[in-house]
């Protein structure tokens, strides 16, 4: 083995290691409404997984934080159909963004805990 194959080795093992997310995320763009403590927010979904979102809003959240998102899953999520969809998340880091071009000042990081399609209306 070269020191070079032994460097790519050892970049390839510290990139997994550092990477905490069990799915790969998807950049994904689609609204979101997002419920914290009795009140409902608009967002945007920057990327997803079955697992995780990170998303934009306006909302005053704490990580730690328990939230109920609806949101129009695209089907390639693996998830079924996709469709309407209620998730109940947790968020794990909150970043501030410096340009509010489309009004969205927190970039929210959460594990979806638990999902469930909801039903059509016709």
């Amino acid at each position: 083995m070269t020191n070079k194959d032994a460097q790519s080795m050892t970049d390839k093992l510290t990139t997994a290691k550092n990477d905490r997310r069990s799915r790969p995320r998807l950049p994904i763009h689609v609204p979101v409404k997002v419920r914290h403590q009795g009140h409902e927010h608009a967002g945007l979904t920057r990327d997803l997984s079955s697992s995780g979102i990170f998303l934009y809003s306006e909302s005053n959240i704490k990580a730690g934080s328990k939230l109920e998102l609806v949101i129009m899953l695209p089907p390639n999520l693996g998830l079924g159909p996709g469709g309407w969809t209620l998730c109940q998340a947790s968020v794990v880091r909150i970043e501030e963004r410096m340009e509010e071009s489309d009004g969205k000042r927190m970039g929210i990081a959460a594990t979806l805990d638990r999902i469930e399609l909801l039903p059509e209306l016709s």
